[in-house]
C-alpha cells in the first residue's frame, strides 16, 4: 500500500477549480485554483496560476500564486516563478529571475 507521501494530483492546463483544494501527497497545479489550497507538497508549474490562500508543508512556484501563503517547511519561487501577497515560511528559496513581491516573514523551527 502507497503512502500518502508517493500520491500525486494533477490540476492539468485548462482546468480551473473554484474553491477548496485539500489533499495529500503531491499536488501539481497547470491550470487555474482560485479559494484555498491545503496540502503536503504542492507544485505550481509554469503554466498554473493560483489566487488563494495556501497552506502546506512545502511549496514550489514555478507560475503564479496572489494570496496569503503559509508554509511549514521550505517555500521556493523558481526563476520562471511569480508570488506576490503575504508570505509565511520557515526557509524562503528564490532562484535567480524569480519574482517575489511579497510581505514576507520567514520563522524559526524554535517558538
Amino acid at each position: 500500500m502507497k503512502s500518502d507521501e508517493n500520491k500525486i494530483s494533477i490540476i492539468d492546463a485548462g482546468f480551473t477549480v473554484e474553491g477548496m483544494v485539500v489533499g495529500k501527497g503531491r499536488l501539481v497545479i497547470k491550470g487555474t485554483v482560485k479559494g484555498s489550497v491545503n496540502g503536503d507538497n504542492v507544485v505550481i508549474a509554469e503554466q498554473g496560476a493560483v489566487y488563494a490562500d495556501a497552506h502546506a508543508t512545502a511549496i514550489t512556484i514555478g507560475g503564479i500564486f496572489d494570496g496569503q501563503i503559509e508554509v511549514e517547511k521550505e517555500l521556493t519561487v523558481l526563476s520562471t516563478g511569480k508570488c506576490s501577497g503575504q508570505v509565511k515560511c520557515k526557509d524562503l528559496v528564490v532562484e535567480a529571475g524569480g519574482i517575489l513581491n511579497a510581505s514576507v516573514v520567514c520563522v524559526s523551527s524554535k517558538h
